[in-house]
């Protein structure tokens, strides 16, 4: 089965001055069919939030360039993103005035598997078609209170402190770094890399039925504007990326048999 990706980054400075997210796609220089996605969401003042997004995908191509799969795990490749990150974060205090913090998702494809791991409460959602597989659990107080059943999700939207976060990037302590995987691919799976600009306004249902009618490129269109008709006036930067997984030949294959079924019918009633 040979599957194809159908990908879209996409982002919107909200009603914001300043964009402080940072989201990118991009292949391996040297391994055919390894690819990485990596999205973050900046913090920090004037310009020191962007400073620190940058910093993780700027981290996530270096190091995926010098990835070597004979020598490391994808666990290992992941993990080295959000700590190196982290302390490069942390570092920039020494040369500004800010003090920036980041979230961070990234992710990897290979050999027909995604691995993943994430610091924050930017999200990571796996999709089979609409059906939701799994999604990050955020790295906040609100997250932390629904998981305890202190909170539910009509409470968290008004929650005084929903965006105040337990763990990420460029803080005192280390980053704690949660990982999934998908170890078989198959069509109609799709990954969405967002920022909360974006999931705030969603149930996961209403995500799934966008990502399973329309290409990459549409839902991230419509999703963005969704999310930023629902935010005004107040809406924060808004960023994602969206990844289907598509084979061809067995859609084609599909329809072909759906249109020869229809004649087959339309012959038989002529009789």
């Amino acid at each position: 089965m040979a599957l194809k990706l159908d990908s879209c980054v996409a982002q919107h400075i909200g009603d914001r001055k300043e964009q402080q997210d940072r989201a990118a796609v991009f292949p391996h220089g040297r391994h055919k069919g390894m690819l990485m996605a990596v999205l973050a969401d900046g913090m920090g003042g004037h310009s020191g939030g962007a400073m620190a997004a940058e910093q993780v995908v700027l981290k996530a191509r270096e190091n995926f360039d010098s990835f070597a799969p004979s020598q490391e795990t994808p666990h290992d490749l992941l993990r080295s993103v959000i700590e190196e990150a982290h302390v490069v974060i942390k570092l920039t205090r020494f040369t500004s005035e800010q003090d920036p913090h980041s979230t961070a998702c990234v992710m990897m494809m290979n050999a027909g598997r995604a691995d993943w791991a994430h610091c924050g409460d930017s999200r990571i959602y796996h999709y089979r078609n609409d059906r939701l597989v799994s999604c990050s659990k955020d790295h906040s107080l609100v997250g932390e209170l629904m998981r305890q059943g202190k909170l539910d999700e009509e409470g968290a939207k008004s929650h005084p402190q929903r965006n105040l976060l337990l763990h990420c990037l460029g803080a005192q302590k280390e980053p704690v770094i949660d990982y999934g995987c998908a170890e078989t691919l198959v069509d109609g799976d799709s990954f969405v890399l967002c920022s909360d600009g974006l999931w705030a306004y969603f149930s996961d249902e209403e995500l799934g039925g966008v990502l399973a009618v329309y290409s990459a490129r549409e839902s991230a269109e419509i999703l963005i504007k969704r999310a930023r008709d629902r935010g005004r006036p107040g809406g924060d930067n808004v960023s994602l990326i969206v990844l289907k997984l598509v084979d061809v030949e067995a859609r084609q294959k599909a329809e072909q048999g759906r249109l020869d079924a229809a004649r087959r019918k339309l012959g038989t009633l002529s009789v």
